[in-house]
Formats: C-alpha cells, structure tokens, sequence
C-alpha cells in the first residue's frame, strides 16, 4: 500500500532509518489517510530514545515527560513545521484518571500500539515499505465506520478519562458509530470526567462543537450520560416544553440551533452562543393563563449571566467570553421593519458592537431553524439586514470631504451663511465625480474658485452638488436594498 506523505514527514523517517532506528507513522495521520482525510498533524514513532533521536535531529527540541521530541522543518505548512516523534513507551497507573503515573520506552511497536486508545489510532505505517502494522484490526472498523477501543474497553476509560470525550468528538468528526461495548464502558466510567482539567474538556468541547456534527455528538455525550461533566447548564433544558412557536423541547431547539452554525460553517463564537443562547429558558419559564401559553421574560438576560459562568468555568479567553455572552444578551432583539426606526436599528449596533452584529443576526437565522421553522431568512428579516447595512454605512455628505466649514471660514475668511454651505455641497459634487480628488490640496485650490464666483453662481453649484448627493445616497441604499432581497 502507498499513501501520499509529505516529503518532510519522510525526510524525518528516513533519518531515523539512516541511524540504524525504526520509523513507523501512527496513530491519527495514518487513521486519515486511510479515510484519504488530509492529517492536521504528523506522528512518528520509532525505538530510538529522546537523545539518539535529538541527536540524529539538531533542529529539535524535547520539552515533556513522555518522549516526544519536535524536530522542526522548513515547511511553510504550519502542520508540517515541526513532526513530532516519538519512542516505543509502555504506560503503567493512572492514579489521576488522566496521565500515566509511569512511562518506560520500550523497543517493541506492537507494545506501544497496545497503550492507544482506539483501534483506528492503532495503525502504524512504513511508508518506505508501504507496509501496514494493524494487530486490532483498525482498518476493519474504519471500513465498517465503528470506534472501538483497543482492549477492553472500560480499562482504557480508566486510564485516561478524557478518552470519553474523545470518543464522542471522533464520532462526531468522523461520521462514524460506537461500538457497543464501548458504549457501555463510557456510561460506566462517565464520572471519572470530574478528575479531568477544565482546560482540557474546553478542548475537546471546541473540537466537539467544531466539528461537522456536534449536534451528533452533544446529543450522544446525553444519552451516555458525560453531557452533565462538560457543559451541565445544557442538560437542563431536556424535556422543557416550550411555546407554541417551538416544536421542540429546549435542548432539542439548542442542538438544532448549534447544527446549523455548523452546516454554514460559522465560526466557534456563533456556535457557543447558538448552544447557550436559550441556556435559562428552565429557570424563567411561567404559565400564561392569559396567553394560555409558557412565557420566558428575561431569559437572554440571566442567560448571558449563565453563559459567562459557563465559559468562565472552562477557562475560555475573555475575549471569546465576553463576545459570547454579549451575543447571548442581545438574541432576543426585535427585528420587525415596520415598527422600527433607522435609529433604533443603530442602538442595537451599539450594543453589541459593529464587530458582533452580523453574528446576532446569524445568530437569530440559527434560533429560528432551532424552532423547526424551514425559512432561515423571510422577506422581514431580509429588510432587517438591510437596515442594519444601511446604519453601518457611511452618510453621502460633507463630512466625507478632506475640509470642512471650519477650515475654510479660517484659511479663506469666509463668514458663516448661505455661501459656506453652497461652497461644501459644491466641493462634495467634485469628490463625487472623483474620489480621487478628495484632498485638502485639491479642495483648497478648489475652495478659493469657488468663493471667487457670484452668489448667484456658487448657489446653483451648490444647489446641484446637494442633488447629485442625494441620487447618489439613493442610487447606494437601492444597492443595499437588492443585496438582501428586499428592492
């Protein structure tokens, strides 16, 4: 078998051949190339020690306590800059549910296969031999699409409980389903979670979430019973009937929410605030008798209060947490375009800040597909967006032009009147025919012909530069108007 690998990766197992080692590559970037799935990162393993390796590899550094040394490369691709080898280990306790409480290097590849967590991480390849090293047979679960652990299933989970999550994202990322008794051992050993790092669920929990079907996974992380260690405030929602606009419970309307961030492929903050958006739904619903239905005042606002806790708690940056939990605050905006102003339309921008607005309006399509509604974007809240491009833009007017009145009355001793504003309007004409005239040269030079002419004169070029601005502020807004539908 030949699998395509980049020259640096074979540069890398070829030195290790040349100093008398073996090389092998393993686990994940053997798994996608199986699946011809580009690999994020490169492994290579090998019965050469840290120092024969760092050795025979100048250019490397070993900063850890496992073996793995990175030998750097010229590569220009960031996941080929640096290939991480390392040796032959057999692994023994694992007192903190985490990390081995001993590492030994060994000589022996299928010993090392035998520590690996899933039989598809597993497989070891020679790419000098095109020779494939499968003793649990990983290929065969790949083909039938099946993860499942290598041994006995409960004792890997032992081991290493972030393997839980692990198996979750992996389903998720691959497409694929868990085997049986995997699953059981996951519902058995889901407690040992709690000994896991924050920081380290966060990981997996972003891996999760990014990935092309986290709904997928959040759901099976319930249904295994580990959803409660990673994200609790989102099992509170299961069963929460909603109102008549809803056809799903709340955590059914978040996980469909969070799926469609991921089928547009927004990026990480929309999809957080999309699974958190309607988080305190639970706690703020109330019976209507007067509606004869559940109501939920307030929900984005203690929402957004969970949500920073949440995030806080899996030690998130500030940056993202405070996005996230602004999106959150504000979901709840009223959108209608007939009951609204231009500058009601601007506070809002206020509020979340122009960097965040276009993600609250995507966040609002994702809540309305959440509620099984199939029209992510009806001609209502087109018009909406269309609002909102028009509030961002920048006015045709004046103070577009590299002057002002100021100046002019200033460096000109012109007085304030009629005359200044013809002057303006009459400049803006000249810059709109050619923006590339708007300089504090040529307006200058421009200004003092202008207030050369008669104040009849001036007047009728002022009079046409406030109409050339006004057909080309319309001719803009109709851009924007087509843009989203709504002409």
């Amino acid at each position: 078998m030949n699998m395509r690998v980049p020259s640096e990766v074979r540069t890398v197992a070829e030195g290790l051949r040349a100093g008398g080692y073996e090389a092998y590559l393993v686990g994940g970037c053997v798994r996608d190339l199986l699946l011809d799935r580009t690999p994020k990162d490169w492994d290579v393993t090998t019965n050469a020690k840290p120092e024969d390796i760092q050795r025979l590899f100048p250019e490397s550094f070993y900063e850890n306590d496992f073996g793995t040394v990175g030998i750097k490369t010229d590569s220009e691709d960031e996941r080929l800059a640096v290939i991480e080898v390392t040796p032959y280990r057999t692994e023994t306790g694992y007192s903190d549910k985490r990390r081995p409480d001993s590492v030994a290097f060994g000589d022996n590849l299928e010993e090392d296969l035998a520590r690996r967590d899933f039989t598809i991480n597993a497989i070891a390849y020679d790419e000098a031999k095109g020779q494939i090293v499968d003793p649990y047979k990983g290929q065969k679960d790949i083909e039938l699409k099946v993860l499942r652990t290598v041994g006995v299933a409960a004792e890997r989970f032992e081991e290493d409980a972030l393997r839980l999550m692990r198996a979750v994202r992996l389903v998720a990322e691959l497409e694929f389903a868990l085997d049986a008794d995997t699953a059981a051992a996951i519902l058995e050993k889901g407690p040992n979670l709690k000994h896991v790092s924050r920081e380290r669920i966060r990981d997996e929990f972003v891996r999760i979430l990014e990935s092309k079907q986290p709904m997928q996974a959040l759901v099976l992380a319930q249904q295994l019973g580990i959803l409660e260690y990673i994200a609790p405030d989102l099992t509170k929602g299961i069963g929460i009937e909603q109102n008549q606009a809803h056809s799903y419970d709340v955590f059914g309307h978040l996980m469909r929410a969070l799926q469609h961030a991921a089928d547009k492929d927004w990026p990480l903050e929309l999809r957080l605030a999309a699974v958190f958006h309607d988080v305190s739904k639970p706690e703020t619903r109330r019976w209507s008798d007067e509606k004869k239905d559940w109501t939920f005042h307030g929900h984005e606002v203690v929402g957004a209060r969970v949500t920073r806790k949440a995030l806080e708690n899996m030690r998130f940056s500030r940056e993202t947490i405070e996005r996230v939990s602004k999106l959150v605050r504000w979901h709840m905006f009223f959108s209608d375009p007939d009951q609204i102003t231009l500058s009601a339309v601007r506070r809002m921008i206020r509020n979340v800040g122009e960097e965040n607005i276009w993600d609250l309006l995507n966040l609002r399509i994702c809540d309305r597909i959440g509620t099984g509604r199939p029209k992510e974007q009806p001609f209502r809240f087109r018009k909406y967006k269309a609002m909102v491009d028009e509030a961002l833009r920048d006015p045709i007017s004046v103070g577009m032009l590299k002057t002002d009145g100021s100046r002019i009355m200033e460096k000109f001793h012109m007085k304030p009147g009629p005359e200044l504003g013809w002057t303006l309007n009459a400049l803006l004409e000249d810059v709109l025919e050619d923006p590339a005239r708007n300089t504090q040269e040529y307006l200058d030079i421009r200004t003092k012909e202008l207030i050369a002419l008669s104040p009849e004169m001036l007047k009728e070029l002022g009079d046409s530069g406030k109409r050339k601005r006004e057909e080309k502020e319309s001719e803009e807004l109709n851009k924007i108007l087509e843009k989203h539908g709504v002409s």
